[in-house]
């Protein structure tokens, strides 16, 4: 057994399985696809966009069929000689109409695959307090648990899986718990961190789900999931400051947070939006602690599993620190994030567009040109006026969007889908383009390209694209754009030149004609409205 915090203890298997994937893009289901695989199984992913599984280290040994699973045509297609479909996709947002999605997808993943003659659906919801009503549930455990029933009554025998917090390197949950720990030694927090939670560590999920896949044809039903310890939430904080060996937290509890303000000031201390944070703190109001545990009949614990929290806890922090965190909770998009394309794109519908446009010339070789873009972001920073980006990344955390400390999933590359400061990689050609998209909250659309240019010489080629909606997006425009010398220009500026400090043998070869390059005034336009 290794001491990888995702790799699930293998069960013996017989003929591998066709398994259908929703939600590969995400936290579970990235690290689902390759469990699976290596079980061997055969894995098809369903995906709204497809290039953002193109990356992964398995996309090659899986099947991507593009599709939605609100759309009832493209899921009966992914549906096609299915014998276990994973649906592991929900609306993990706050904003009117979710649950309607959520009901509306799952009845539909539910009847395609009953027509297909699927063998199987598995599930993973979230574990709900015993003694309250669901009326009085938060509305993302309330719509997990409709979910649940809606694939359970679907006809297709059903397996759901209800988690309470997942332990593991990268996971929404456990990336509050790290930054609330290690960031407030003294700590003024809601009633609810004396609330009992079973804490599961993802590892013991995965091997779980993996394991579903097989179980006998008659079970059809719920299964609660947890670790072996049942912990509040002050002890869970506790516990991380004890094993990160940092000195012991003072929490002092007060009863004025309300689920709302909490989620606010745990968008404030950690990468965790607003958005996100606060289905988790609601969920956090009740006690979710496990009320049977009979999955053991069925998919029996190998020596040392499930794992308790500390140790939980010992191999996501390992992960974190080796930089081996393959998904992350950022991994999916953000609720009410845009998805449009790039107006560029021929699929665009037209309409008003503000650009800025930066190049620069090099003489320092096209592959450390895009080391030093490709690196952008997290703790490498954004190459200009950092106060700037600070205090942009802090006005969007005040209005609820995710603001600039997501970071980076690697610190070295990136892939399509990765999520990247309060940017998300809308592309990605290795060695010649980036491209980012806005996930930060604006009166419009935003996107930053990067380029590596080699047509008779090395240029980078920097461009901003904006698109405003309504009046207030032409306003934003203007406003900022007196800052874009000094935010955008020194931007190019200082990639340029920090590709030249890292290849001082080809600057030195190139004689002082990068220096000139280094000193010139880079070509900045900004243009006024105009049609693509």
């Amino acid at each position: 057994m290794s001491d990888d915090d995702t790799t699930p203890a293998r069960h013996p298997a017989g003929g591998g399985l066709t398994c259908l994937v929703t939600g590969a893009s995400g936290y579970i289901g990235g690290r689902l696809v390759p469990e699976l695989l290596d079980a061997g199984h055969r894995v098809r992913c369903l995906a709204r966009t497809p290039a953002k599984l193109r990356d992964h280290a398995w996309a090659d040994r899986v099947e991507i069929v593009r599709g939605d699973v609100t759309d009832p045509g493209s899921v009966a297609r992914a549906m096609e000689g299915v014998d276990v479909a994973y649906y592991l996709v929900h609306a993990l947002g706050t904003g009117h109409g979710f649950e309607d999605t959520d009901r509306r997808a799952a009845r539909v993943f539910g009847e395609q695959a009953h027509r297909a003659g699927v063998g199987r659906l598995v599930y993973l919801g979230g574990l709900t307090p015993a003694s309250v009503p669901e009326q009085e549930l938060s509305p993302h455990l309330r719509s997990r648990a409709e979910v649940g029933r809606i694939l359970l009554d679907s006809g297709v025998p059903t397996a759901v899986l209800r988690a309470a917090v997942i332990i593991g390197s990268g996971s929404a949950s456990f990336e509050m718990l790290r930054y609330l720990t290690e960031r407030l030694p003294v700590m003024v927090t809601p009633r609810w961190v004396h609330t009992r939670i079973q804490p599961i560590a993802v590892r013991d999920v995965l091997r779980l789900l993996t394991g579903c896949a097989r179980l006998p044809g008659d079970v059809n039903r719920t299964f609660d999931i947890g670790g072996p310890d049942v912990l509040t939430y002050l002890d869970m904080m506790r516990g991380y400051a004890a094993v990160a060996r940092l000195p012991r937290r003072l929490i002092l509890p007060v009863p004025v947070l309300t689920p709302g303000l909490s989620s606010h000031w745990v968008g404030l201390v950690t990468p965790v939006p607003a958005s996100i944070a606060r289905p988790l703190t609601e969920s956090l109001r009740h006690e979710v602690v496990c009320r049977e545990n009979d999955i053991e009949r069925y998919l029996p614990s190998p020596p040392g599993h499930p794992l308790g929290f500390d140790r939980a806890v010992t191999l996501a922090l390992q992960r974190v620190r080796d930089a081996k965190v393959t998904t992350r909770w950022s991994s999916a998009s953000v609720p009410g994030a845009p998805s449009d394309p790039l107006p560029t794109d021929p699929d665009w519908a037209g309409g008003s567009l503000y650009t800025d446009v930066r190049e620069r010339d090099t003489d320092v070789a096209p592959e450390a040109l895009w080391k030093v873009i490709e690196g952008i972001g997290g703790e490498n920073g954004w190459y200009s006026f950092p106060l700037a980006w600070a205090v942009r990344g802090w006005a969007d955390r005040l209005v609820g969007g995710v603001g600039l400390r997501r970071g980076r999933r690697d610190a070295q590359r990136l892939r399509a889908g990765d999520s990247l400061d309060f940017w998300r990689v809308e592309e990605i050609e290795r060695g010649r383009l980036l491209r980012l998209r806005a996930e930060m909250r604006l009166p419009g659309l935003a996107w930053l390209e990067m380029r590596v240019d080699t047509d008779g010489r090395v240029r980078y080629r920097q461009r901003a694209v904006f698109h405003p909606r309504g009046l207030l997006g032409h306003l934003y425009w203007w406003s900022v754009s007196p800052f874009h010398a000094v935010v955008f220009g020194g931007m190019a500026r200082n990639i340029v030149r920090a590709a030249e400090r890292a290849a001082p043998a080809e600057h030195g070869r190139a004689g002082g004609a990068s220096v000139a390059a280094a000193g010139a005034e880079d070509s900045g336009v900004s243009t006024a409205p105009r049609r693509p």
